[in-house]
């Protein structure tokens, strides 16, 4: 029997526009507690408080997205919200105040959050069924590079606008425009959105009530990285003295993610999705144990391939965990949940982070980076991976 095609052109069209959707939001991640320390004069504790502001809003937006994924067209919703959040982009250019960069930078976690829960299942929809749990993989690899890439060109964009933060926002407005211009190019399938089941709002048309303990697993693995992808950037020119190589740190990252994910689909082609996260849990483990535990530059550039193995199996692991969980008609809602889990974790590390450095030091807040990993690695094996073993549909 000849296996269906993968890579069909709407697929290809989807890896790309999330790509840069995502490359044009983490473009300015690593470099906003710069932008406002500098330009604003904010503290470490202020700063944490304002970049975990846009967490909050996808937290809340997130439920609302897969619902609406799941009950209009999918493309008209996406479309909207990548509009929007391309406009959005010009606040930042704007913003004059902390408190006025802080509101634009809260309502743009709304639009980014349905735009990517809305490509997410575009894609899950264009690929064939029986090529699915291997697509998401290469899916996720686009959104995990784009992760990892962005604020490696970030790092030398602002050094090529010599210092001019204002160009590097301006930089990321034309990439979600062009992301908006490709997105505007895959084609979907019609498809029934009012049917009698959707009609019951109920509190798993929001979230995936039966990916719950996922949902709390992945929430742990999350904190840890929105601490260190955060302030890994202040934390190397502030106590390692790597001011010009700090972009480096995401593109080893970069790398261990595309290593991983190359060797990984096939695992997710077999089925072995337990296995395949397990396998990138424990990477990331030693990963954040290495980075904790040696404040050398050795460290400091070898820990990130090994968390960007890690991460490489445990994304599209977790997101297969959750589409594998759920009934078809709640892709939508499978995939918002699980971006609800990640942001609300990233959003608490970003806030804690800023914390913790503020009274402790960034060394001891990424202690508590490899703790936090440690009570996930015990939870996944213990709560997470039996429950998905059993409950789950495909």
């Amino acid at each position: 029997m000849t296996s269906e095609k993968l890579w069909n052109s709407n697929f290809i069209k989807a890896c790309i526009g999330n790509f840069l959707v995502k490359f044009s939001f983490t473009l300015i991640v690593p470099l906003l507690p710069l932008y406002l320390s500098e330009t604003f004069g904010a503290g470490k504790d202020t700063i944490g408080i304002v970049l975990s502001c846009y967490t909050l809003m996808i937290i809340f937006i997130s439920p609302f997205s897969g619902y609406l994924v799941d009950s209009f067209p999918r493309k008209v919703v996406l479309l909207i919200c990548n509009f929007i959040f391309f406009a959005l982009f010009a606040g930042y250019i704007a913003a004059g105040t902390l408190t006025l960069f802080a509101i634009f930078r809260t309502v743009h976690g709304a639009p980014f959050g349905t735009t990517i829960v809305s490509l997410n299942t575009v894609a899950i929809d264009v690929l064939p069924s029986s090529r699915r749990t291997e697509g998401i993989s290469y899916f996720g690899l686009s959104n995990n590079v784009a992760t990892a890439l962005g604020p490696f060109a970030a790092v030398f964009a602002l050094q090529a606008a010599n210092g001019n933060y204002k160009i590097l926002f301006l930089f990321s407005m034309m990439i979600s425009l062009v992301a908006l211009i490709v997105n505007s190019t895959i084609k979907v399938e019609k498809r029934s959105y009012r049917t009698e089941s959707s009609k019951v709002i109920s509190l798993d048309r929001f979230f995936l009530v039966k990916g719950a303990r996922e949902a709390l697993n992945l929430i742990c693995f999350a904190f840890c990285f929105g601490i260190i992808s955060t302030y890994v950037a202040i934390y190397g020119k502030e106590e390692l003295g790597i001011t010009k190589g700090t972009g480096y740190w995401f593109l080893i990252f970069a790398l261990g993610l595309m290593v991983s994910r190359l060797t990984g689909a096939q695992g997710l082609k077999k089925n072995k999705v337990s296995a395949n996260t397990a396998e990138g849990i424990v990477c990331i483990l030693i990963g954040y144990l290495i980075f904790a535990a040696f404040r050398k530059e050795w460290a400091f550039f070898l820990a990130p391939f090994i968390i960007g193995l890690g991460n490489g199996h445990l994304y599209p692991g977790f997101q297969s965990m959750f589409i594998n969980l759920a009934l078809n008609s709640q892709r939508g809602t499978a995939n918002s949940s699980m971006l609800t889990s990640w942001e609300a974790g990233v959003g608490l590390g970003v806030l804690m982070g800023g914390i913790l450095s503020e009274h402790w030091g960034y060394h001891n807040a990424f202690w508590v980076s490899f703790a936090m990993n440690i009570v996930g690695t015990i939870m996944f094996f213990c709560i997470s991976m039996p429950h998905f073993e059993r409950n789950k549909l495909r």
